[in-house]
């Protein structure tokens, strides 16, 4: 919001939890307050049950870059889930489109047998993406084990074919440094408020709603608070602690993936002095 104000830019968003609806608490979308600070875009922008993958965001997204433009503003891409990022800055990897039966077919062995079985058959066909991805990342991986069950061919093979190296935006992607004591305190009290903020109310309420076998809801946090509610007896005193080890673990690869990127890191201690500006685009 600060770089929007200063550059005259838009917000869009790239958080695969906050495009949809009803999802709100726990994927930590801006307060009205700070919507009117400066114009977002695909927040609330589906209904839960809708589909939504890197793809068809990037579309959405492609539009919006254009629009924002067009109007003499800057596009300020925000978030989140870096698949989507990545899809927006180069493209996908050509792969077979989505098959429901296989898909279903991973859902119940999933079900059945739990997400580290599906993890592991990836693994034996396709080691280097299996490596890439946690066994929690049910989307991903099942996609992964979809695209070679359809083709013979790994993924990892498909994405060193695509080798993401053509950019298809000129784009500075910034990140703001913060040591890793200070990053989990971060992550724990924005845990906490989530909490305080009736987020177990929000969880039964969609699950009331119909929505307990939507996306959103298998995304961090909202998965552990759906089967603490599921669970017989009394809520699990645990589950703030679960939600919390979740989204470290989550925030770690977030890292992992950041730290081969070409990311123009700011030490949020200088804002305050320097402004945005200079920060953001020196190179």
């Amino acid at each position: 919001m600060r770089l929007a104000e200063e550059l005259g830019g838009e917000v869009i968003s790239a958080d695969s939890i906050q495009i949809y609806r009803k999802f709100d608490i726990g994927s930590g979308k801006p307060t009205t307050a700070e919507l009117a600070r400066a114009r977002h875009h695909l927040i609330d922008a589906i209904d839960p049950d809708e589909a939504m993958d890197a793809a068809r965001w990037a579309e959405l997204a492609d539009r919006l870059i254009a629009d924002v433009r067009q109007r003499g503003c800057v596009p300020i891409i925000c978030g989140g889930t870096f698949l989507w990022v990545r899809a927006l800055l180069f493209g996908l990897a050509e792969a077979p489109p989505a098959n429901d039966r296989i898909r279903q077919r991973h859902q119940s062995l999933v079900d059945t047998e739990g997400r580290d079985a599906l993890h592991a058959e990836l693994a034996r066909v396709d080691s280097l993406c299996a490596e890439r991805l946690a066994p929690n990342d049910f989307v991903r991986v099942s996609r992964a084990l979809e695209v070679f069950e359809l083709t013979g061919i790994p993924m990892s093979e498909w994405q060193q074919r695509h080798g993401f190296r053509e950019p298809r935006h000129r784009a500075r992607l910034i990140g703001l440094a913060r040591g890793r004591d200070e990053l989990d305190g971060r992550i724990g009290a924005r845990v906490d408020a989530m909490f305080a903020a009736g987020w177990i109310e929000e969880v039964r309420r969609l699950v009331t709603e119909g929505y307990a076998d939507a996306r959103p809801m298998r995304s961090v946090g909202y998965r552990q608070i759906l089967e603490a509610l599921r669970a017989e007896g009394p809520l699990d005193p645990e589950l703030r602690d679960k939600v919390y080890r979740a989204t470290r673990v989550f925030a770690r690869r977030q890292r992992t993936w950041l730290r081969d990127q070409p990311v123009c890191w700011i030490d949020p201690r200088e804002i305050a002095s320097t402004g945005l500006r200079g920060l953001a685009f020196r190179d």
